[in-house]
């Protein structure tokens, strides 16, 4: 039991070194390093997408029950889902108003606390309302240089999207198209790891516009699971909690 142990120590330590990523990486924007900070924010997200699964599989809350391994998870997220993100579009000159990153900082923070942010039903796993990827939105502004206006236009319609009533599918725990989702949120990693690092070679061949395929992939997989156009909406669903 001991090395089961040593295990489940390793996955918190692993959910842990999300927050190390992303200081790292507000530390790059800081400096003027946008490409690297976004690539360390690309590799927080990697981290946060095994980490649970690790933790699941090993039953980490049983083998380390000492540290809780979901509170440590949700401190991890919020600093790399939310806040490096907030100060990396102001450090990219992206948003001109600092007042405008508090809309998404305040929505995640509701979003994050509320009761029923993670949801269950008949075994598949939901966010309710947009689940925070402002990472993944700041990247994308970023490269894409959007106006001033159509930034905040985003912003805001995405700060209200997150007290939306709508379930967006959890992608690391669905019940159908689970392999097909994993390869394809891995071949969009790799696209957008590649637009940031090689732009010229990216802006030649479109790899930023080709990797909006699995955003849109995720948003209509979501509004099926999530049966945005009909059913019972977030009625008789159960709170989940866990990584």
């Amino acid at each position: 039991m001991g090395w089961a142990r040593g295990a489940g120590w390793a996955v918190h330590g692993l959910t842990a070194s999300g927050a190390a990523l992303g200081l790292f990486a507000l530390l790059a924007a800081a400096s003027g390093a946008l490409e690297r900070a976004a690539l360390l924010l690309l590799l927080a997200l990697a981290v946060d997408g095994v980490d649970g699964a690790l933790a699941r599989r090993l039953r980490v809350g049983e083998l380390a029950p000492q540290l809780d391994g979901r509170r440590l998870d949700d401190i991890v997220d919020y600093l790399n889902y939310v806040v490096v993100p907030a100060c990396f579009l102001w450090w990219a000159g992206v948003v001109e108003v600092p007042w405008l990153l508090a809309a998404p900082v305040l929505a995640s923070a509701w979003g994050f606390s509320r009761s029923d942010a993670k949801v269950q039903r008949d075994g598949e796993h939901f966010f309710t309302g947009f689940p925070s990827c402002w990472n993944v939105a700041a990247i994308y502004l970023w490269k894409f240089e959007f106006s001033p206006a159509a930034t905040a236009a985003l912003l805001l319609a995405l700060s209200l999207l997150v007290f939306a009533p709508l379930r967006f599918v959890h992608p690391g725990r669905l019940r159908v198209f689970r392999w097909s989702t994993r390869l394809g949120a891995a071949a969009w990693w790799l696209l957008l790891a590649a637009a940031i690092w090689f732009p010229h070679a990216a802006a030649r061949w479109g790899l930023l516009e080709v990797s909006l395929l699995f955003p849109a992939w995720y948003l209509a997989l979501s509004a099926w699971r999530g049966r945005w156009l009909g059913g019972r909406g977030l009625r008789g669903l159960g709170g989940l909690r866990g990584r």
